[in-house]
């Protein structure tokens, strides 16, 4: 009567262990899916809104863009904002696909690391955005903007190391692991040359947003190969 009741209860804990390993390749998968959707609108919007001329590379450039372009600034920002958060348990389902990759490891702990700081970046936009739609005293706004940023370059450094360099040693890690499509890994790879093309080369945000798309659909490659794996 013991032994019946123990193999009952063993059966049920490998029923519930299932379950819950099914129910987190399945949020992974989701969150892959759609976390880098939300960098794809946040580059289309920065496209869109300097369409006409601009940037923000400080705080006077960027408190006009904001001013000309309130509804593409808050759009991106939230989109990426929302991706940002996402691209945890995104990454965290790469991790589950290439379990055995350090190079998968590494990439992805460096790639939450920059993203975390990134939400801080876009975050800090809102007041930059709040500034410009109250619209006195510019020159002030513009100074207190550079001040901000000179104290937090280190946050935005550690954004780029990660959405650059974590990026591209993820990638790497997916394809000499295969435990993914060669054309997903090689997906993701193509942001971060990209993006650099496109901040040295171009003025228009397109080479990003064409990288922010190939890496999108490698993300959905990756989810689907996810799905498909037998649970271990």
């Amino acid at each position: 009567m013991t032994a019946t009741v123990q193999r009952a209860a063993a059966d049920g804990s490998k029923i519930d262990n299932g379950r819950t390993t099914a129910t987190r390749r399945v949020a992974c998968s989701v969150a892959m899916l759609l976390a880098p959707w939300g960098f794809v609108i946040t580059n289309t919007c920065y496209l869109l809104a300097i369409r006409g001329g601009g940037s923000d590379e400080n705080g006077a450039a960027a408190l006009s863009l904001y001013a000309a372009q309130p509804g593409l600034v808050r759009l991106g920002s939230v989109a990426g904002m929302i991706g940002c958060l996402l691209l945890v348990p995104a990454v965290l389902g790469l991790l589950r696909a290439a379990r055995n990759s350090w190079l998968v490891f590494a990439g992805g702990a460096l790639m939450i690391a920059g993203y975390v700081c990134y939400l801080s970046v876009l975050s800090g936009g809102f007041v930059t955005l709040a500034m410009a739609e109250r619209g006195d005293h510019p020159a002030d706004y513009a100074a207190v903007i550079d001040a901000g940023q000179a104290e937090t370059g280190w946050v935005f450094l550690i954004f780029v190391v990660g959405n650059l360099g974590g990026t591209a040693v993820l990638a790497s890690g997916l394809l000499a692991s295969r435990a993914v499509p060669v054309w997903a890994a090689l997906g993701i790879l193509a942001w971060p040359p990209l993006h650099i093309i496109g901040l040295i080369f171009f003025g228009n945000e397109v080479p990003q947003v064409i990288g922010a798309v190939l890496q999108a659909l490698g993300f959905a490659g990756c989810a689907v190969a996810l799905l498909r794996r037998r649970p271990s």
